[in-house]
């Protein structure tokens, strides 16, 4: 029998945020789901931004590859997405949630769906559901919390199935901040955009149920990506003074690269990360020194939004199973990328690739098939999940993705697929254009036309705070670590077709 996909999707979650890892966070129906199938504890993104993973996890390409290499660019139409395999195959597609595959600004030569005004102009909303890059049907918003940006579906959803018409007086202003307490959303929890989320993927599941029909669907929450507020009782939650605060360590930073110890200075000057005549920031360009108080209970309002996210899957999860689709669906949850707060002096995310921002939560379950409860420490990457999953429904990937089809290993069918991970970040036109090669043993990070680098040894380093780029006991092994990303680079080009002739 062909296997259904359920992708349920985090944003900006930390890999270790689950509750059977972290005693500090509680979210049991994740931990369900781990107990249920196999947690990756090796799991890793392709980019530590939003839109360059999002549409890998469409194309299974690398953003160097589909073209989406950065925030502020978007997903060109013309590309092969997963939906459109699936559609070819008789499965019903759907989006609920985030998309981000488009930049907030719209062009004549780049329009963009998910941009202003066209964002908030809920009548054409009314009457758009789709099709979306490769999707049937989509439910989208753009919005984190309570940002500017709300508007979409889940603005109709406010007014038209919560009867809250006066939603507008819980989010921002574009031009100005509301007067709220310290990190609480006054708006109603039963509004919060997690249970549309729930409600309208449960709405789907159980339409396919009832008409039979095979899917790949994809719900794909905003939550725990700052800002940090949550409603009552959520924010009361956890105890700031409970949590265990990551900081930085004294001399991790003499090694690191310029823009890295930066981070660590008031008033820092990156204006050497910018093109003069395209003025503007890169995320995470600025002092991260920050109050120890204040982030804890930074950390507290974000435990806090993993938890009510969690209760919000937990629903899905309770309708799958209700409706008898658990045992031929695979399910898979995890992140678009990490985040910083307070590891190595960092918050939020930036142009770094320390394992806390490019490192992702990672669930695999399907009954019968992936090993119950199993903790596995294999390389994975969100570059293979298209592959994997057209290969879980008995659908051939196309020759052209350069993800793998992880399947085999999950399912304890073959030894572990993936030596190594690679993670990009390109931020033209500003001077920011890095990528990392990750295998078992070591991580070494190269900047584009830079004498440095970052070289750590995971095995006896496993914090990375010792960086051994200029370490002269290692030149060794950072030679052969550059012959082997050189050997990954060129394993990752493209083929159009197979050969099918020998002239």
């Amino acid at each position: 029998m062909k296997k259904n996909v359920l992708f349920i999707t985090s944003d900006q979650q930390h890999w270790d945020t689950l509750g059977f890892r972290n005693a500090e966070v509680s979210t049991p129906n994740l931990d369900r789901l781990a107990a249920a199938g196999t947690t990756f504890s090796n799991a890793f993104t392709v980019n530590p931004t939003c839109t360059p993973t999002r549409s890998s996890l469409l194309t299974g390409t690398y953003p160097s590859q589909h073209g989406a290499y950065t925030l502020g660019t978007k997903l060109l139409e013309d590309r092969s997405v997963i939906g459109d395999i699936y559609q070819q195959n008789n499965f019903r597609t759907a989006l609920v949630g985030k998309a981000h595959f488009q930049p907030l600004l719209s062009t004549e030569e780049y329009p963009s769906l998910e941009a202003y005004p066209i964002l908030q102009d809920l009548d054409y909303w009314r009457k758009f559901n789709g099709p979306f890059y490769g999707f049937e049907e989509v439910e989208l918003a753009r919005n984190h919390a309570d940002e500017a940006h709300v508007g979409q579906h889940y603005a109709i959803w406010l007014e038209d199935e919560k009867g809250l018409h006066n939603w507008r007086d819980y989010f921002l202003k574009p031009t100005g901040n509301l007067t709220a307490s310290e990190h609480e959303w006054k708006i109603p929890e039963e509004c919060h955009y997690g249970y549309w989320i729930a409600e309208k993927t449960i709405e789907k599941l159980t339409r396919y149920k009832q008409n039979d029909e095979n899917f790949y669907l994809w719900a794909s929450f905003f939550d725990p990506h700052p800002p940090y507020t949550v409603p009552e009782p959520w924010k009361s939650m956890y105890n700031p003074e409970d949590l265990t605060l990551p900081e930085i360590v004294p001399g991790e930073h003499d090694n690191s690269p310029y823009h890295i110890q930066l981070t660590q200075t008031e008033n820092p000057d990156f204006s050497f990360l910018r093109d003069p005549e395209n003025p503007g920031t890169v995320h995470g360009a600025g002092s991260h020194l920050h109050n120890k108080d204040a982030m804890a209970k930074n950390i507290a309002i974000y435990y806090a939004m993993i938890s009510l996210m969690d209760k919000q899957i937990g629903m899905i999860l309770d309708k799958l199973d209700e409706l008898g689709l658990t045992e031929d669906t695979l399910i898979v949850f995890t992140s678009d990328h990490g985040h910083y707060y307070g590891h190595h002096g960092l918050a939020a995310k930036g142009p770094f690739h320390y394992d806390d921002g490019i490192k992702v939560p990672f669930i695999a379950s399907l009954p019968g098939k992936i090993p119950e409860g199993k903790i596995s420490e294999n390389l994975q990457s969100l570059v293979d999940m298209v592959p994997t999953f057209l290969s879980a429904s008995g659908i051939k990937p196309p020759i052209y993705m350069t993800g793998k089809n992880m399947l085999p290993e999950w399912t304890e069918e073959s030894a572990p697929i993936r030596d190594h991970i690679i993670c990009e970040n390109h931020h033209e036109p500003y001077h920011v254009h890095m990528k990392s090669y990750v295998n078992k043993e070591y991580k070494i990070t190269v900047y584009y036309n830079q004498e440095y680098g970052e070289l750590y040894d995971r095995i006896n380093d496993p914090k990375e705070l010792n960086n051994l780029w200029d370490n002269p006991k290692y030149q060794h092994i950072k030679g052969q670590l550059f012959q082997k990303f050189l050997y990954a680079e060129m394993g990752k080009e493209q083929l159009a077709m197979p050969r099918i002739t020998h002239a």
